[in-house]
């Protein structure tokens, strides 16, 4: 198998592999992500459903929003993924949780209007005020 990477949760109750390549890899800066993490940003790998396999439990779904489902390791609080119904088929897996995160490197920045002002990332990457186009 090519293309395969795989990833889980700090504790290793859940574990999960990614076959093929993303289709996009990015740093979203928008309100809902920071909360989420705790985090200035929220780098995310998004894979076709198909494509992201739990091969070891199962994260637990919290609705942050009407449209929105974040999945997280009930065990140790490691969020893990991201699905919407505005992005059907589609995952984003927490690029931060993969086993060797340095493979995947963003190659663009969304909600960028909702960037924290001290935080000032040195990349020549895209950036876009919302979402990215299609």
């Amino acid at each position: 198998m090519t293309n395969v990477r795989e990833g889980g949760c700090q504790c290793g109750a859940i574990r999960y592999r990614a076959e093929g390549e993303p289709l996009m890899a990015a740093l979203c800066h928008c309100a809902m992500c920071r909360r989420a993490s705790a985090a200035p940003a929220v780098a995310w790998a998004m894979y076709p459903q198909a494509q992201v396999t739990f091969i070891r439990g199962e994260p637990t779904a919290y609705a942050s929003s009407a449209e929105a489902r974040r999945g997280f390791c009930s065990r140790c609080g490691t969020p893990l993924c991201f699905t919407a119904t505005f992005l059907p088929g589609l995952i984003d897996i927490t690029i931060g949780s993969l086993d060797a995160p340095e493979a995947l490197a963003p190659t663009l920045h969304y909600w960028d209007s909702k960037r924290l002002p001290w935080l000032h990332i040195a990349d020549d990457l895209p950036r876009y005020a919302e979402f990215p186009p299609s």
